[in-house]
């Protein structure tokens, strides 16, 4: 593959908006679900995880929220896979076929495939499941405003009939990037995309336990019996052959750090996907753990508006956040001093990637003074009106965004009501239009991966296109129309001198705050092997005694 064709591909790769959530400290000896043994059954084929939050939402299609995406790859299989070097590979299609100058595209199905309540997987079905995920994807938007038809030829036959070739048709069905188009069942898939499906039923290698599900506790998948892997092809990312060598696979929330560290310390655990900056020292010590980092591309922070009332309406109120931005205490709050392990100067592309630009930056490195902020403020037309600031007190490196966030808009005199609950709660309340005293909200904090932000095809939180948009639903005409324009540019030094003018607009509209880039370890214990790398994904893991 040609090297400027994988930088653009890189771009729909790994997932957004981040997500902890559910137990107490105490609660793993007394409340919940029973503690577990202190050393797990030699030769156990039960994984024990401890995940970023609970499943808040369980729907992976209406959410960018990135536990949503973890636990939609165990239930739900997609068209196509992503391997490490971000090229589209075939997962359930067998193949494809172009023709007609690259207007017409014909993917054929896997056969024998089976949905977990037994039914054949059909063309139909994954048709309905590609018009529901296009609704609420911004590259798939992009494509079927590019399709003139989409059909089930057959039972194996999917049908694009396109108005112009689409080189990111096949990056676009089998980017991992939130939300993933998972195919679904026809009666499923054919649910409002702005409603969550009422069945959790797939076609991939694990099962949904509802009968085992505890809120904010415990979520368990077990083996699909039926799941047939691929043939052919090598495991790679979210790419070939899924074999499963697990029958369980059980999520515990444990919001305390300390208990989780002890828990995977202590063998109760065997994985613990986000792993604190305070306790990382004490696990890399620890001769029967295995410390991490799995995704080199690190994890972008950002501030979201809501855009659709005051004062985050008024785009003057907004630059003059900017002010007041420091990154570095942003960074530091989330993951320590140690400068290895964060990145400051983030703009609207992460650094080190094809986009990353200098225009306009200065609106983030030049000298900080609050007072000055309160008077662009005032200038801007700000009258102290509420800002309802929603913290994740559940999830550590998302409550730390929080709480620096909260003290630079004190600093900057704005009016905060500071609305601390878990992950799962503000991910439901950032779901709401309405205003910030009737139940809705302000502003956010979360985390997108490196390669979710890395260029306009998939970075959701760049979108201007009002109630379609990503939560804050902001609407910006020019950011949309230089977005088109990067779509139409005819190689990557095209792609860059539109990527200078999305930021210099960025810059002047500002659809959320950039806060930094850090690189988040995960650690499981040395028993586990065969660990993807990215983000959790559970078929090829093993483990022994």
């Amino acid at each position: 593959m040609p090297t400027d064709r994988r930088r653009f591909l890189a771009g729909a790769m790994a997932g957004s908006g981040l997500v902890t959530g559910g137990l107490t400290a105490g609660s793993l000896a007394t409340g919940g679900f029973a503690r577990p043994a202190l050393a797990q059954a030699a030769g156990s084929r039960v994984l024990k995880f401890i995940p970023q939050s609970d499943v808040a939402v369980t729907d992976p299609i209406i959410t960018t929220a990135y536990v949503s995406r973890h636990h939609g790859y165990l239930l739900w299989d997609t068209l196509y896979g992503f391997d490490e070097d971000f090229s589209p590979q075939p997962q359930m299609a067998a193949g494809h076929k172009v023709e007609e100058d690259g207007k017409r595209v014909t993917i054929t199905l896997r056969p024998g495939m089976k949905w977990h309540d037994g039914g054949a997987v059909t063309a139909k079905d994954c048709v309905a499941s590609i018009r529901r995920w296009a609704a609420r994807d911004a590259l798939g938007q992009v494509l079927m405003a590019r399709t003139d038809a989409l059909e089930a030829a057959d039972d194996l036959n999917i049908v694009f009939r396109l108005k112009q070739p689409f080189p990111m048709l096949f990056s676009a069905l089998g980017k991992p990037s939130t939300p993933v188009c998972f195919m679904m069942p026809e009666r499923i898939a054919q649910t409002d995309p702005a409603q969550p499906i009422k069945e959790l039923i797939g076609s991939g290698p694990f099962r949904w336990k509802a009968d085992e599900r505890v809120p904010g506790s415990r979520v368990v998948y077990e083996r699909f019996a039926d799941y047939v892997p691929r043939a052919d092809g090598n495991v790679s990312w979210t790419a070939g052959p899924k074999r499963v060598n697990l029958d369980r696979v059980e999520w515990h929330v444990i919001p305390d750090a300390s208990t989780a560290s002890n828990a995977l310390t202590n063998g109760e655990m065997d994985w613990w996907e986000q792993p604190t900056a305070d306790l990382q020292p004490t696990l890399r010590r620890n001769r029967n753990v295995v410390m991490e980092i799995p995704d080199p591309t690190g994890l972008c922070a950002v501030a979201r508006f809501n855009f659709l009332h005051p004062p985050f309406n008024n785009p003057a109120i907004r630059r003059a956040l900017l002010g007041g931005v420091v990154q570095g205490d942003f960074m530091t709050a989330v993951i320590g001093t140690d400068r290895s392990l964060w990145k400051d100067g983030n703009g609207y592309f992460p650094p080190g990637t094809p986009l990353a630009n200098d225009v306009g930056m200065e609106a983030l490195t030049s000298p900080r003074d609050y007072e000055k902020v309160k008077r662009d403020l005032a200038a801007a037309g700000y009258k102290g009106e509420k800002v309802v600031l929603l913290a994740a007190s559940d999830f550590p490196s998302l409550n730390a965004l929080a709480q620096v966030g909260h003290d630079m808009l004190t600093k900057c005199g704005m009016n905060v009501e500071f609305v601390s609950t878990d992950w799962g709660s503000v991910v439901q309340r950032r779901a709401s239009k309405e205003a910030a005293d009737k139940g809705g909200w302000s502003m956010f904090f979360t985390f997108w991966a490196g390669l979710d932000m890395i260029n306009p095809g998939v970075s959701q939180s760049l979108r201007g296109n009002g109630q379609s948009a990503w939560f804050g639903w902001p609407t910006m005409p020019r950011l949309e129309e230089l977005r088109t324009s990067w779509f139409d540019a005819p190689d990557l030094d095209g792609q860059k001198k539109v990527a200078e003018e999305i930021q210099k607009v960025a810059f002047e509209e500002v659809p959320y705050l950039p806060l930094g880039q850090y690189f988040q370890a995960t650690a499981y214990r040395r028993n586990i092997s065969s660990v993807p790398k990215g983000f959790p994904m559970f078929w090829s893991v093993q483990k022994t005694a």
